[in-house]
């Protein structure tokens, strides 16, 4: 998780911002990635981050985590700092190995 990219990804005939927060590995060898949600609509929650992207202050939605096809990431918008990736890194710990 060296190099999270924010991404826009399609659902349901919407363009949704999202966190990829698989490794840089697995993002070139196969054909689907792992990602998060993002959304301006949520609050304060221990599985959510809150970020500043695109002047709009939204979250990450570590608690929604999905497998998506790569074709339905449609365009690369940036990245996240490291300051928010290390809380990302410091969360998916708690959830999924701690």
């Amino acid at each position: 998780m060296k190099n999270i990219i924010l991404n826009s990804w399609i659902e349901i005939k919407k363009t949704r911002p999202c966190l990829v927060i698989s490794p840089d590995e697995m993002n070139h060898n196969i054909d689907t990635t792992i990602i998060a949600p993002m959304t301006t609509k949520s609050h304060a929650y221990p599985t959510r981050i809150k970020v500043k992207f695109d002047n709009k202050e939204g979250w990450i939605v570590l608690d929604q985590i999905r497998t998506v096809d790569k074709i339905r990431l449609v365009k690369q918008l940036g990245k996240i700092s490291k300051k928010e990736i290390s809380e990302v890194k410091k969360v998916l710990k708690e959830m999924l190995v701690d």
